[in-house]
């Protein structure tokens, strides 16, 4: 059988009808909606729709905070047959909205009162708009606006008369119809629309449930957006399909605002799982060491203890405990989990058993933190085009590092630039082919054509597989760094190294495309930077030039830790470390357009646009930290 989500969907509602499946804080406490009370919700919607003229095969595009009308919407979106074109709420610039609503030729748009303006001011740029229907109630509406309740109304009009009318137009759905069209931001000049179908998705909710285990009293909160399809299969279909229960974080009046809620929400709700990503990781690991330092030296000089002797019996998780001096760690280990580690996990809600981390590489460091305190961050790997999950580690089945084993019905490859299949251990480009896989770009043939070969998935990600079946992914063919000589290396190891283990410095990328030597983009920590300075020279003048070169110095000493004679000398080879750097004036964010809605910094895009900078590192003296292009863009 090969259901579509619409398949998936009256399956639950046969068997969990009374079951909680969305959650929604408006106010001062989470309510739930049932399954039952969701299938009516959805149907009205349908009928709205398919009452203000949306066809079969129109585009629909979404654009809000999470909440249950984004999920309610989008499965009434597709019970008619029409497909959802998700949008990033971090989306800010007009041409960027405007771009992927002309591109995909969306008809209808639904958004909330919050991000209503970005679709307002481009109503001029949207020649095929024929609706916009706004979730949260406005004073005034503008021509082609409705109401969200407008719609429900108007379609429980519909089916008061015609009862049957969702049900006869959802047959007509078939598994590989389109569901969505999910922009990926890439790094190109213009994203890419991955097509998915409803096959697409079902085969990745069984794909997904073979590697984590949902039972119906599973409680989850999506802390990512839900535009992503990581969102969709490993959030709400993977839940709904299990009969759990799903929420989202409560909406703030701006988005640093709905970030701060995120814990408060946590702690409420009580999730058993969590999705996450790097960037959230470290926020919540940061939060956690200042909360623990606030309560002095010795609470935090504990801390450090019970985190060196976890590290030490859990090793990489799958081989935990395995020596005699494991035997030996494992009551003191309890002793720390009861009055240390215990505490941190009731600001999770003392419910949760671990996080499915994803989006980018998570580092080991982290990986080991979070196993450590006993909520591990099970790694995966997965992209848009392939649904996206591909591999993860689960409770059963681990080994930090990796990005664990692979799902169930998928064809895997590790090949060589050639073409050629590889062996265990063996590194080489990531190639699969499932159920799972795009159906290819939107209106972008040769993209298409370029990583889609025989059903085949050309992935860009190259890693390798262990002899236990465990993939390690190392980097991407693209961002390969490349010497003058022709050897290549992967740069997204030693970039997360230097970030890990160098206080002074927030955010690096490498670069070396057949050059003499390995250069380096830095986006410096001034607040760690400010503290090392007053350190030093307590009454200096922090805009003085005296204090830039004092920082400037403390940069590249935190570089020199891993070349010859420093702290890490050895850990990798020193003609990919920088021999010279270019200190950045702003940090590589969404906002400015070097960073993709995954997290992931779009590396094409800061190189061109600190080409100049980069002439410069290679030019006569480029090696020297302290030059004025570096006093310059240095901001204490």
């Amino acid at each position: 059988m090969r259901p579509t989500i619409i398949d998936l969907f009256n399956s639950s509602i046969k068997f969990y009808a009374n079951n909680p499946f969305l959650w929604e804080k408006e106010t001062t406490e989470y309510k739930s909606t049932t399954y039952l009370r969701t299938k009516e919700l959805v149907h009205q919607g349908t009928a709205g729709l398919i009452k203000i003229g949306v066809k079969q095969y129109d585009k629909i595009a979404l654009l809000s905070e999470g909440r249950n009308a984004w999920i309610i919407s989008e499965l009434a979106i597709l019970h008619t047959g029409a497909v959802n074109v998700p949008l990033s709420v971090k989306l800010e610039e007009s041409n960027d909205l405007a771009f992927r609503l002309n591109h995909s030729e969306s008809k209808f748009i639904f958004v909330s009162g919050g991000q209503l303006k970005k679709i307002r001011a481009i109503y001029n740029e949207l020649p095929l708009l024929e609706k916009v229907i706004i979730f949260d109630e406005q004073t005034e509406y503008m021509d082609k606006e409705m109401s969200w309740k407008e719609l429900l109304e108007l379609g429980q009009a519909v089916l008061s008369v015609n009862h049957g009318l969702v049900e006869d137009t959802a047959t007509k759905i078939l598994p590989d119809d389109l569901a969505t069209i999910c922009y990926t931001s890439g790094t190109t000049a213009d994203p890419k629309g991955v097509m998915l179908t409803h096959r697409n998705y079902t085969a990745n909710v069984e794909q997904a449930l073979g590697l984590v285990k949902i039972t119906p009293s599973y409680r989850t909160l999506i802390i990512l957006p839900l535009d992503h399809c990581f969102a969709h299969v490993a959030g709400f279909y993977s839940f709904m399909s299990a009969g759990a229960s799903v929420a989202t974080v409560q909406s703030g009046k701006t988005s640093v605002e709905t970030l701060k809620n995120i814990p408060i929400n946590i702690k409420e709700f009580k999730p058993n799982i969590l999705l996450s990503v790097p960037a959230l990781a470290k926020s919540f690991k940061k939060n956690i060491d200042t909360a623990i330092k606030a309560q002095g030296k010795t609470a935090y000089r504990l801390y450090k203890i019970g985190l060196k002797i976890s590290y030490a019996y859990n090793k990489e998780g799958h081989n935990k405990g395995e020596s005699i001096l494991g035997l030996l760690q494992k009551p003191l280990l309890d002793w720390f989990d009861k009055i240390i580690f215990s505490k941190i996990r009731e600001n999770f809600g003392g419910q949760l058993e671990f996080f499915i981390g994803g989006g980018a590489y998570l580092d080991i460091d982290l990986q080991r933190y979070y196993y450590a305190i006993g909520i591990p961050m099970f790694q995966g790997y997965g992209l848009s085009e392939a649904t996206p999950i591909i591999s993860s580690n689960n409770k059963k089945k681990h080994k930090l590092g990796t990005s664990g084993t692979l799902v169930k019905n998928l064809s895997f490859k590790i090949c060589d630039a050639e073409g050629h299949g590889l062996g265990f251990c063996q590194t080489g480009e990531i190639i699969v082919k499932g159920e799972n896989i795009m159906a290819g770009y939107y209106k972008n043939e040769k993209a298409t054509n370029e990583v889609l070969k025989e059903g085949w998935l050309h992935t860009g990600d190259m890693g390798y597989m262990d002899e236990d079946k465990y993939l390690y992914v190392i980097g991407r063919f693209k961002s390969l760094l490349i010497s003058s000589d022709g050897e290549k290396y992967s740069p997204e190891g030693i970039e997360e190294s230097i970030v890990e283990h160098c206080n002074h410095i927030d955010q690096v990328i490498l670069h070396n495309n057949q050059n003499p030597f390995t250069v380096a983009m830095v986006v410096p920590n001034t607040d760690a930077l400010k503290r090392y300075i007053l350190r030093k020279k307590p009454n200096i003048d922090l805009n003085s030039q005296e204090s830039k070169h004092l920082a400037l110095e403390m940069i590249q000493q935190d570089i020199n830790q891993f070349k010859k004679g420093g702290k890490y000398d050895g850990m990798y080879p020193e003609r990919w470390l920088p021999a010279g750097i270019a200190i950045l004036s702003e940090p590589m964010t969404e906002q400015n357009g070097l960073v993709n809605s995954t997290m992931k910094v779009m590396r094409n895009k800061v190189v061109e646009r600190y080409a100049d900078r980069l002439e410069t590192l290679y030019a006569t003296g480029g090696k020297n930290i302290i030059n004025k292009a570096n006093l310059d863009a240095l901001n204490i």
